[in-house]
């Protein structure tokens, strides 16, 4: 098989693929015949061949996909006018101190927010995917260790946690992000459950809970997977 065929394989199998597909999957496609760095080259050449138009190709953290582009989001979620759920502020406050610290305990989480965590918002996070333990500290009661998963890398169509905005106490994010998570979703993080908190810790929850709304946000199908163009997984 020549590269022109391979490529158009390759194009098919990304175009038809229900999640993003890694260079390990991509491999198996030719029976390992093709190695990385000609799929890397097909990948770019791909990347090139849809540029500029209303799809596009996408390294993601756990593979390749195609989705739709940014400037087709408005013009999509004409298709799905339902509203997506609403996360409470301690979902997205959470979420941020976890993206931000990882890995980090509960206590970790209360001492940032400077209230309780609850069990609710922990199990919302693991059920959504978006974050996971990945161990233990040692202490006492040796208290799980939290971390985000490649499914919300994936969300926010990011390679790794390097491509998370430069985030400090009290500095907005970048404009570019804003814009990338404003055009992601239709989700947001309106209602306020109860106080951030005052002090340090307050400014570290208020600053916290604006980096997760935005990802939040992101989450909602900035970059709608092509062949769930409507309601990205």
């Amino acid at each position: 098989m020549n590269t022109q065929e391979a490529k158009v394989v390759l194009e098919a199998a990304l175009l038809t693929a229900e999640q993003p597909l890694s260079l390990t999957e991509m491999r198996r496609l030719f029976m390992d015949e093709i190695n990385a760095d000609t799929l890397r080259m097909l990948l770019d050449e791909l990347r090139l061949d849809w540029s500029g138009r209303g799809i596009e190709l996408a390294a993601l953290a756990s593979g390749w996909r195609f989705q739709s582009t940014a400037a087709m989001r408005p013009y999509l979620d004409r298709l799905s006018p339902e509203k997506a759920p609403r996360y409470s502020r301690a979902v997205l406050e959470t979420l941020a101190i976890i993206a931000y610290r990882q890995p980090v305990t509960r206590g970790d989480i209360e001492e940032i927010r400077g209230v309780t965590v609850s069990s609710p918002v922990i199990k919302t996070l693991e059920e959504r995917g978006w974050i996971e333990v990945i161990g233990h500290r040692e202490a006492p009661g040796r208290p799980a260790l939290f971390a985000t998963t490649r499914a919300f890398l994936d969300d926010l169509g990011l390679r790794s946690l390097e491509e998370l905005p430069a985030f400090d106490d009290g500095a907005p994010l970048s404009p570019e992000f804003e814009l990338q998570f404003a055009e992601a979703g239709r989700e947001s993080a309106t209602d306020l459950d109860h106080s951030a908190g005052d002090g340090a810790a307050g400014a570290a929850s208020r600053n916290a809970v604006h980096a997760a709304a935005l990802a939040d946000d992101a989450a909602a199908g900035a970059a709608a997977p092509i062949n769930s163009a409507v309601s990205p997984a």
